[in-house]
């Protein structure tokens, strides 16, 4: 699956990544509350919050609130090299709703896709949920399920409202870099399977070197320096396709990387990471009418409950992961996951190595999933801990074509695989959908984990 190839984020041109500290605006996380559910449903309510990835936040000199970064390129002056940049350079804090769009409230956090400030224009959002103020919440999932109420009514062909897992370091990397003076708190050190390049300060050091901006997006650009690591891709998804998706590395942890272990390009299978995946999209799996606006089986009209149980192969916690299941709750009913129907398929409607197997033969797609360990390496990710992202963003790349249109878009359309909605393949341009859909929005709520079959009512 074409799932991220290139994660370019349009920000704020005056917003970046750092890891210094400033003091222009305080940062005060909004609160989110979650459940953590046992064994007969028993749920116990955990107050937490959230905090913006660091590289939608100010980057502005020490002291004053000259820009380190603006519009798609670095300071010369203040960001010679990465490490006189992060000397210079110091990340502030964030007003979450009137700049970036992102309201919580008790359980539920909504994500605005267009937001206009005083001073500029915000786009798309990415936030992390917090354990406290200075620590990322870890989640160990093996052998048990996670659950969220969501709604995309309002989120149009070209856009994502995306809620994964990434093994990202718990306290941002404070710790481990003596240079990073944010961590957490101020949405310090991200990475993914895609292993992206757009990220500004990696392993506490600015990636200024052979910084490129975008030939497409004003506010970003691509250094020399990937950050890579596991991706468990729980929900990607519009009001017309949806797809969840893990992703493999051969690396623990968030990993620097350059030159081939990116998988950058022509190199694409070549890296430390399994870019494509291991998906499973209903409408690519065959069945035309199962999710979107009106549809049989999850209408995307109104909101829904989406679960995901991560089986292992002895039932215990310290077991392989063998299976990842997904059904749904709307309106009291509980909706099982669509079965593909293709020839070689039809038994499944969950992704376990067996179907990540036959979907990769019958698409023709390079199995680099297998490759970098499948499921049981997917599983020691989950099994080390993996914090939860949820955001709202369009695609500079692609379109996002791979998730809910044909794709590639020169390939025949009748051949399996290649339908993934249906959106135009002339839709989903950021122009586009930023200037006709600016009020477009995600809700995630009621988020809550713990046993299998203890986070919803069947």
């Amino acid at each position: 699956m074409f799932n991220k190839v290139a994660l370019v984020i349009s920000t704020l041109s005056a917003f970046a990544f750092s890891q210094q500290v400033g003091t222009l605006t305080s940062e005060t996380h909004p609160p989110l509350s979650i459940q953590s559910c046992a064994a007969g449903g028993s749920c116990t309510t955990e107050s937490r919050s959230v905090a913006l990835d660091s590289n939608w936040r100010w980057l502005h000199a020490t002291g004053n609130s000259t820009n380190c970064y603006d519009g798609n390129t670095w300071s010369s002056s203040l960001c010679p090299d990465p490490a006189t940049c992060a000397s210079n350079c110091a990340l502030d804090g964030a007003d979450y709703s009137s700049t970036y769009g992102i309201t919580a409230s008790g359980n539920a956090l909504t994500l605005k896709f267009v937001t206009k400030g005083q001073y500029s224009t915000n786009i798309g959002s990415r936030v992390y949920l917090m354990q406290d103020e200075n620590n990322y919440k870890m989640f160990t999932l093996l052998n048990k399920e996670f659950t969220f109420d969501v709604d995309v009514s309002n989120l149009p062909c070209g856009l994502n409202g995306a809620l994964y897992f990434v093994e990202m370091p718990q306290d941002g990397g404070k710790s481990k870099h003596s240079t990073n003076k944010a961590g957490a708190k101020y949405g310090t050190g991200y990475c993914d399977a895609q292993c992206p390049h757009d990220i500004k300060f990696i392993d506490g050091e600015a990636n200024v070197n052979n910084w490129a901006p975008s030939p497409n997006d004003t506010n970003a650009g691509t250094g020399q320096y990937g950050t890579c690591c596991s991706e468990m891709d729980v929900w990607e998804a519009n009001s017309v396709s949806s797809a969840y998706t893990p992703h493999t590395c051969t690396v623990n942890g968030q990993t620097r990387c350059s030159g081939t272990d990116c998988g950058d390009g022509d190199n694409r299978y070549g890296g430390v990471c399994d870019k494509d995946g291991c998906d499973f999209n209903s409408y690519r799996q065959g069945d035309k009418t199962f999710y979107g606006p009106g549809f049989s089986g999850v209408d995307t009209n109104s909101k829904f409950t989406v679960v995901t149980q991560f089986i292992t192969s002895n039932g215990q916690d310290s077991g392989t992961l063998s299976e990842i299941r997904r059904f749904y709750v709307q309106n009291g009913k509980t909706v099982a996951n669509s079965y593909s129907t293709f020839s070689g398929l039809s038994d499944y409607n969950s992704i376990s190595e067996e179907y990540c197997t036959a979907q990769k033969e019958l698409f023709g797609d390079t199995n680099s999933f297998q490759e970098r360990g499948g499921l049981p390496t997917m599983g020691d990710a989950l099994g080390r801990g993996m914090v939860l992202v949820l955001s709202l963003w369009d695609d500079h790349a692609v379109n996002m074509l791979w998730l809910d249109s044909d794709y590639p878009t020169d390939g025949d359309a009748s051949k399996p695989g290649i339908s993934r909605g249906t959106c135009s393949t002339s839709s989903g341009k950021p122009t586009d959908v930023e200037a006709n859909s600016p009020n477009a929005s995600v809700i995630y709520s009621n988020i809550k984990y713990g046993a299998l079959n203890s986070t919803f009512t069947q």
